[in-house]
């Protein structure tokens, strides 16, 4: 009886001391970036459940800057890999070389490449080969880098934010479906609006720039993240995402209207997961320990805007996933019927 409650207290302080170290982090975040608020969130959601994320908007909006002051934020060892059509797997990886020892000998040493860090941008990832971009993939997916059959783990924590231009679309290899789908979230920019605009010019054309001070580390990092595996959550808002990742299939019973006509393949169970594992961060965000309905529902786009696949008619007609999601949203009722 008495260990129960000691647990129940000890959870309690946990969730007390994330929702204070996340606003830290925030407000860090915070000095140096102007705006884009949700889309810190996002991201921080991403690296505190161990997941990865694509970010997608034009160049100019402060992408490589957001990701180098998280890194500065959390003392996180920071990698920036530029994609383009000629980066060759061992470019991202590393690869072995041939080294003299001091007997005079030589024998192959293994010479690790960027992705060798805590938090890696991969920017422009959809510029880069198939090949290529699935050397970055097998990392995310198995956090190791192989080379010449030896397994070389890779720093903890490990979280790719890839970028892609949704622009420009000559000499780009679109990421296939099954490697989009290990993309925990898709995440989009904004361009500033006026006000934003003026204090981001303000900030950025002054003699000192603004800079985040270290408020976490690594280990706090992996902490906060064994934090969010153990909010619970309540079985009727777990069926509930079933039910949001189930509506989202054309073949489903009661599929609403633009999900039988626009889509072609909906969400896969990963969908799922990444709504679960989010809605967990955004209730610790709130100081709550239970997942609340609400919490669902904002992550949901983000959760599953890239993992809807577009029939023909849904790509000629411009159909916005986002549109589909909210009908999804609208008809699946909260309480199974």
């Amino acid at each position: 009886m008495g260990s129960h409650v000691d647990d129940t207290s000890d959870f309690a302080a946990d969730i007390d001391a994330f929702a204070e170290d996340y606003g830290r982090i925030v407000e860090q975040v915070g000095r140096v970036i102007v705006g884009h608020g949700e889309v810190v969130d996002q991201v921080l959601t991403c690296l505190l459940t161990g997941g990865h994320a694509l970010l997608e908007g034009v160049p100019g909006l402060g992408k490589t800057l957001l990701v180098r002051t998280l890194a500065a934020a959390l003392e996180l060892e920071f990698g920036r890999i530029q994609f383009t059509p000629d980066l060759m797997p061992a470019d991202i990886t590393g690869t072995n070389i041939i080294e003299e020892d001091p007997a005079g000998g030589k024998r192959f040493v293994f010479a690790p490449g960027p992705v060798f860090a805590n938090l890696i941008l991969a920017d422009e990832i959809n510029r880069a080969t198939p090949k290529t971009q699935s050397a970055l993939l097998e990392a995310m997916q198995e956090q190791t880098v192989s080379v010449a059959r030896t397994s070389h783990p890779l720093p903890q924590p490990f979280c790719v934010l890839a970028t892609q231009n949704p622009l420009e679309l000559e000499g780009t290899y679109p990421l296939p479906e099954a490697q989009l789908d290990r993309f925990m979230l898709k995440i989009l920019l904004s361009s500033p609006g006026v006000e934003e605009l003026s204090a981001i010019l303000t900030r950025t054309t002054g003699s000192e720039a603004a800079e985040a001070v270290a408020v976490a580390s690594a280990d706090r990092v992996e902490q906060m993240r064994r934090t969010v595996r153990q909010v619970p959550i309540a079985s009727h808002v777990t069926d509930y995402v079933s039910r949001l990742v189930a509506g989202t299939h054309p073949h489903a019973a009661g599929a609403g209207e633009m999900v039988r006509k626009y889509v072609r393949y909906g969400a896969s169970p990963r969908g799922g997961q990444a709504i679960v594992l989010a809605a967990k961060v955004r209730a610790l965000m709130a100081g709550r320990a239970n997942v609340a309905f609400e919490d669902v529902e904002a992550v949901a786009a983000a959760a599953l805007r890239h993992r809807l696949i577009l029939s023909f008619e849904g790509l000629a007609d411009g159909v916005a996933p986002d549109q589909i999601i909210a009908e999804v949203l609208a008809a699946t009722g909260r309480n199974a019927t």
